[in-house]
C-alpha cells in the first residue's frame, strides 16, 4: 500500500478541518519548501478497531506529517538567537576566547581535539584570517537560521560552527553552551522551518503558484550553496580534517548526497513514490529527532533535581543564599541583597526549584499540570538570566522547554506578532496595509501584497502540514 504524501491537501489531518497549504520545509537541502507531490492512494474501506488501528493510525501519524511544527520552530529560532547574540557579545573578544590570542593556545587545543577525537575547523590552520572567516561564517549562519533562511544548508553550517567554536577553547563553556551544542545536532535533522521562515514563505508562493497551474520558482541559491559545500567536504575528508569520530563524516556525506537525491528527484520524479517516500524518511527523523529533544530536557532537569536533592545545602533549603552574595554572580547587587536578606524567600524558591525538576518528567501526560509547571522553569531561568547574570544559559534553557509549550499558544502568539506586525506597518510615513488604499499594492485576487495569507487559524501567515500539533500530546 502506498503511504499518503504529507503535502497533498486532499486528505487533511481530522485535528486540522481548515484548508492546508502545502507543506513549508522540504527535507531536501537544495530546495527548503516543499515541492507538489503526486497524488495520493486511496484509503481502503473502513478502519480497522482494537490495538491494529491504534497502531496504524500512530504509524500513519508519524510518517505522514513532521509533527510540532510550531514547537521546532521555536526550538530552531531559540537556539539560533542565544548563538547569534553570543557571538555578538564576545565579538570584541573574540580572539582571547577561541582566537590566536587565547590563553589556551591553538598547540594545546589541537592537541587536546587529538587526544578526545573532537571535531573543530579552527584547527585546520592557526590562521588569523581563517579563524575571522569561520568566526564570521558562524554568525551569519546563526542569522540565517534564525530566519529560516535555506533552513537545511544554514542548519548543516550552524552545526559545524558551534562545534568548532567551542571544541576550539572547550574551558570557556558553561551548561548553556552543552545545551547549544547538542541541540545545534539535532537541529539538522529536523523539519524545524515549516512554519515562522522565509523557506516557508517560499513554500507558500510555490504552492499558489502551482494552483495556477505555474511551474515553480527557478531554485538558483540551493545548488549555489551546496555545490562548494561539496567540495570542502571532499577535501576536509581527504586531508583527514574531519575529526576523529566516525559519525561526524557519516552524518555530513549523508546530508550532501541526500541534497543531490532530492534535487534529482525533485526535477525528474516530482510526482514519483520514490518522492513520498523521501517525505516519509524525513518525516520519521524529525519525530523521531523531536522525540530526542524532548527526552533530553527531562533527562537534563531530572539529573540536576536528584543531584541537587543529595547537597546538604539544598536539603537544609540554603542553596540560593550563596550565588546570592557571591561578586561574580551579582550583576545588581541591591536586587540581590533584598532577596538574599529573606530567609523565607530564600528557602521557597530553593525547596520549589528542587521539586519542580524532579517533578516536570513525570507530569508530560498532564497537560494543565505540564504548562504550570512549564511556566514556573521559564520564570525560574528568566530570573537566573536577571539576579545571576547568565542570560545565554536561560536563553538556551528556555529554548529548551519550548518543546513542550502548547500549539493553540503558539498560533495564537504568531497571531499576536502578525497583527503587531501589521499595525507598525499602518504607522510608517507612506505605508498603509488595508486593502485599497494608497499605499498597499495588491495581487491579482485583489488582496494586499504586503499582508501574510491567512490559513484557517485566523492570522498566522504561514502554512501548516497537517498533523501539525493539533490535540494533546506531549508537545501541546
Amino acid at each position: 500500500m502506498t503511504i499518503p504524501s504529507p503535502q497533498s491537501p486532499q486528505n487533511p489531518a481530522p485535528q486540522n478541518p481548515a484548508p492546508q497549504s502545502s507543506g513549508s520545509q522540504s527535507a531536501g537541502p537544495w530546495s527548503a519548501g516543499p515541492q507538489p507531490a503526486g497524488p495520493r492512494a486511496p484509503r481502503s474501506g473502513g478502519s480497522s478497531g482494537g490495538s491494529g488501528g491504534g497502531l496504524a493510525r500512530g504509524l500513519q501519524r508519524v510518517t505522514a506529517s513532521a509533527l510540532g511544527p510550531y514547537q521546532s520552530a521555536v526550538v530552531r529560532i531559540g537556539f539560533a538567537a542565544t548563538y547569534l547574540f553570543f557571538l555578538l557579545r564576545e565579538l570584541p573578544h573574540r580572539h582571547e576566547l577561541y582566537g590566536p590570542d587565547s590563553p589556551w593556545h591553538w598547540d594545546l587545543a589541537r592537541q587536546l581535539t587529538e587526544g578526545n577525537r573532537a571535531f573543530s575547523v579552527l584547527m585546520w590552520t592557526d590562521s588569523t584570517v581563517w579563524f575571522e572567516a569561520v568566526y564570521a561564517l558562524t554568525l551569519l549562519s546563526a542569522a540565517a537560521l534564525m530566519l529560516g533562511w535555506r533552513t537545511r544548508t544554514m542548519s548543516v553550517l550552524f552545526m559545524v560552527g558551534v562545534l568548532s567554536v567551542q571544541n576550539r577553547s572547550i574551558f570557556m563553556g558553561d551548561g548553556g553552551d552543552n545545551v547549544v551544542h547538542l541541540m545545534a545536532i539535532y537541529l539538522v535533522l529536523t523539519r524545524c522551518a515549516q512554519v515562522w521562515s522565509l523557506d516557508a514563505r517560499r513554500a507558500a508562493r510555490n504552492a499558489r503558484r502551482a494552483a495556477e497551474g505555474l511551474p515553480p520558482l527557478r531554485d538558483i541559491a540551493g545548488p549555489a550553496l551546496w555545490a562548494p559545500l561539496g567540495y570542502v567536504l571532499v577535501t576536509a575528508t581527504a586531508m583527514g580534517g574531519l575529526g576523529g569520530t566516525p559519525w561526524l563524516p557519516a552524518l555530513l556525506w549523508i546530508l550532501w548526497l541526500s541534497a543531490v537525491v532530492w534535487w534529482a528527484v525533485d526535477r525528474y520524479l516530482p510526482r514519483s513514490e520514490f518522492r513520498t517516500l523521501l517525505d516519509v524518511l524525513a518525516n520519521l527523523a524529525h519525530n523521531a529527532t523531536l522525540a530526542v529533544i524532548m527526552a533530553e530536557v527531562c533527562l537534563i532537569y531530572a539529573t540536576a533535581g536528584w543531584y541537587k536533592i543529595q547537597g546538604s545545602r539544598w536539603q537544609d533549603g540554603t542553596a540560593l543564599y550563596y550565588p546570592l552574595n557571591l561578586d561574580y554572580f551579582t550583576p545588581w547587587p541591591a536586587l540581590s541583597d533584598i532577596l538574599g536578606a529573606s530567609g523565607l524567600m530564600v528557602m521557597v524558591l530553593t525547596y520549589g526549584t528542587v521539586i519542580v525538576q524532579v517533578a516536570f518528567p513525570f507530569t508530560l501526560f498532564n497537560r494543565r499540570v505540564k504548562n504550570v509547571l512549564l511556566v514556573v522553569m521559564i520564570c525560574e531561568h528568566a530570573g537566573i538570566a536577571l539576579l545571576l547574570g547568565l542570560p545565554f544559559f536561560s536563553m538556551a534553557m528556555i529554548a529548551a522547554d519550548a518543546v513542550f509549550l502548547p500549539t493553540a499558544f503558539l498560533v495564537w502568539l504568531g497571531t499576536r506578532a502578525t497583527l503587531g506586525r501589521r499595525r507598525l506597518l499602518t504607522r510608517l510615513p507612506g505605508r498603509s496595509c488595508a486593502p485599497g488604499k494608497p499605499g498597499a499594492p495588491t495581487r491579482a485576487d485583489g488582496r494586499s501584497a504586503d499582508g501574510p495569507a491567512r490559513d484557517g487559524h485566523g492570522g498566522t501567515e504561514e502554512p501548516r502540514l497537517q498533523g501539525g500539533g493539533g490535540g494533546h500530546t506531549l508537545v501541546g
